[in-house]
């Protein structure tokens, strides 16, 4: 008996001076499960059609196991769990991405900055250079010219350029004229090169414009070194195919981080390509995600390369990684002039006369084929449709899958809509169609949709977030990065106020409310990617996604939303994101 007595006596003399070395704090019994309870300030659960708040929250191994009273939480938990005092913060659930291109994120993040204040320095054609200049000096301009053999910039803006537009080859060519310049509009659907690039494409004055797109010309019939659509995507694919596993998985990294600053633990990869694809799958692999991240690869490039493996489309995560769907762009950028309306632009683009509507990127026909392509398989499909006649090409489209191929709940994402008109909101009800609007335009680009773009009344309708919530619909509103940062409160701040960079309010009739601005990064973003019983609320059993501000959007004068600040993003009970 004595014996036996040592034999447990010892160890747990061992245990309890181990114990008392190192001050740990007991937890949850009889499991030894990591628990967190976090009070102390104001807890949104963002259940419910109107602000909830609970006082204390408890997560137990990335779960959310307690949503309630402090005394209760206390009561049940303290000395047992681990915790967190918000000091009069809010938590939040964390945001998920309505739509933006993760992986081009981190590629963009590689390039030089040539956004227009306040994001970067991009004012005039002078500091474009200058910029491209220092940019391929720095580490990041070496490795990606080793890499690629580019010199890459992105996010010109010819809207906010002093000479009101795109800087051509000569321009370019003061950077260089012996190794090719790209830069990317902030559209992402135009781009300039310089004399050397057009060379290396071959685009001489007897190139044709490829379908979808448009290589434009001077007086002469000679390339100016402007690409629009596919003629820039022509450039751009082959030199994201260049990129190996090192960078890929740079860029991969580089995204999760700029979006996991700003509150966002879902991201969305929107028309993947097949080496991205790769990429993105080989992480995964690797286990290299600390966040969710949702591919939906272009359909338009095939078939065989999106269902193949273990990661066909489908609504289950693999190390936090999966396929969502497909995506189809059906037209270009209302900002770059290349969406295609049903009405005339108010300004019209270098070198177009009469009444210019923008195009299609194809016709009737091969969009409704890859949306009856996506009802057949039964994926979710998300569809770029600016203008208002690109909008009706997809309704269209729509209406013939489900009628062909219908199935209950597809959930159908039209992105960006715009132009959406008054009269298609009811279509988009009868189809289940729902949007994810853009409304962070009414800043970036609002005084531009007023002065060349749409003109008045047609800017004020941009995004109608307002009649489209009054029509029943659940919506989602985005940042579509690298188009912008994925700055979360920038895009609450659009959604909620519709400033333009000017100070005008536009379209003020369809302002919506912040609580109902944070449902479309929440709630609603969660039921977009079919989600909504793990994400988008505070609740019990769902995962334990919150992001900690430093004020609260309901509490404050909306005009200051883009003042707010994210302290901490947290993914699944471990903070992934903590700012300085």
């Amino acid at each position: 008996m004595k014996k036996l007595f040592t034999i447990l006596f010892v160890p747990l003399l061992l245990v309890s001076c181990k114990e008392k070395q190192q001050k740990v704090t007991p937890v949850a019994e009889p499991y030894q499960l990591r628990q967190t309870i976090f009070f102390g300030g104001d807890i949104l659960t963002m259940e419910g059609d109107s602000p909830a708040y609970a006082e204390a929250v408890v997560e137990r191994e990335g779960k959310i196991v307690f949503v309630g009273s402090k005394n209760e939480a206390l009561k049940t938990y303290q000395g047992k769990a681990s915790e967190v005092n918000l000091m009069g913060k809010t938590m939040v659930p964390a945001f998920l991405d309505g739509h933006g291109h993760f992986y081009n994120v981190g590629f963009t993040a590689l390039a030089a900055n040539v956004l227009p204040p306040p994001d970067g320095s991009g004012k005039d054609f002078e500091s474009i250079v200058q910029t491209l200049k220092t940019y391929q000096n720095t580490e990041d301009g070496k490795y990606m010219l080793s890499k690629l053999g580019w010199i890459i910039g992105n996010g010109y803006d010819d809207s906010q350029l002093a000479e009101k537009d795109h800087p051509k080859a000569t321009d370019l060519d003061k950077v260089s004229t012996d190794i090719p310049v790209l830069i990317i509009h902030q559209s992402g659907h135009l781009a300039s090169i310089n004399t050397k690039g057009l060379e290396l494409m071959n685009y001489n004055p007897s190139t044709p414009n490829p379908e979808g797109g448009v290589i434009r010309k001077d007086n002469q019939g000679n390339p100016n070194g402007v690409l629009e659509e596919a003629a820039f995507f022509k450039v751009l694919i082959p030199l994201l195919g260049k990129m190996d596993d090192e960078m890929a998985a740079k860029c991969i990294k580089k995204g999760q981080d700029e979006y996991a600053k700003k509150g966002y633990l879902t991201a969305q990869d929107g028309r993947t390509t097949k080496e991205q694809l790769a990429a993105l799958r080989k992480a995964a692999t690797n286990e290299a995600y600390y966040m969710d991240v949702v591919a939906y690869p272009d359909i338009t490039l095939g078939t065989d390369y999106i269902s193949e493996g273990e990661y066909a489309p489908n609504h289950r995560y693999k190390n936090k990684f999966r396929v969502g769907g497909v995506k189809l762009t059906l037209d270009g950028s209302p900002q770059g002039k290349t969406a295609w309306l049903t009405k005339c632009y108010h300004v019209n683009p270098e070198g177009r006369t009469g009444c210019y509507e923008g195009y299609p990127i194809m016709d009737d026909d091969k969009a409704i084929n890859y949306v009856k392509t996506a009802f057949n398989n039964k994926w979710q499909i998300l569809c770029h449709s600016n203008g208002d006649a690109a909008i009706d090409q997809y309704i269209k489209a729509v209406d013939a899958a489900e009628k062909e191929f219908g199935y209950p709940d597809h959930r159908t994402v039209l992105i960006h809509g715009q132009t959406l008109r008054k009269d298609q909101i009811p279509e988009l009800v009868r189809l289940n169609i729902m949007p994810s609007l853009f409304p962070m335009h009414t800043f970036y680009w609002g005084d531009w949709h007023v002065e060349s773009v749409l003109g008045e009344p047609r800017a004020d309708y941009i995004s109608p977030c307002r009649d489209a919530i009054d029509a029943g619909l659940k919506i989602t509103s985005h940042h579509d990065a690298p188009v912008t940062f994925p700055n979360s409160m920038r895009v609450l701040d659009a959604t909620v106020n519709r400033i333009t960079r000017s100070g005008e309010i536009l379209g003020p009739d369809q302002r919506i409310s912040a609580y109902e601005g944070l449902k479309t990064l929440t709630d609603w973003a969660a039921y977009q990617y079919f989600e909504e019983n793990n994400k988008g609320t505070i609740t019990e059993g769902k995962l334990a996604d919150f992001v900690i501000l430093d004020k609260n959007p309901l509490k404050i004068d909306p005009l200051e939303i883009n003042t707010i600040q994210v302290l901490e993003s947290i993914k699944e009970g471990q903070t992934v994101f903590k700012a300085k």
